[in-house]
């Protein structure tokens, strides 16, 4: 626990990360799950496209490897999505996809 004998100290994060350039990578992701939400059926009513609930919007090209919303997104589980880490998905058998 950092912050216990002082406040968290907001603006100079949001600041730091303006600097590091995280606002523009925060905001893609952000339109991504927008995007699919608009397009996605939602029986329950909680605002998460059905097909979303419980998954993660994943980038075929990272967004930090220069990808966007425009090189194709699809639908992935949490663990998968973020144990991939920049390398491709696998295939089942080891095979990697061509």
């Amino acid at each position: 626990m950092p912050y216990t004998k002082s406040p968290r100290p907001y603006k100079a994060e949001y600041q730091k990360q303006k600097e590091r350039g995280e606002l523009a990578a925060r905001m893609e992701r952000q339109r991504a799950r927008r995007a699919m939400d608009k397009t996605g059926a939602d029986k329950n009513g909680n605002g998460k496209a059905d097909k979303r609930e419980g998954k993660d919007i994943d980038h075929v090209k990272m967004l930090s490897k220069g990808g966007s919303n425009k090189t194709g997104l699809r639908i992935m589980s949490p663990s998968k999505n973020r144990a991939r880490n920049g390398h491709s998905v696998r295939k089942p058998g080891g095979k990697k996809p061509s």
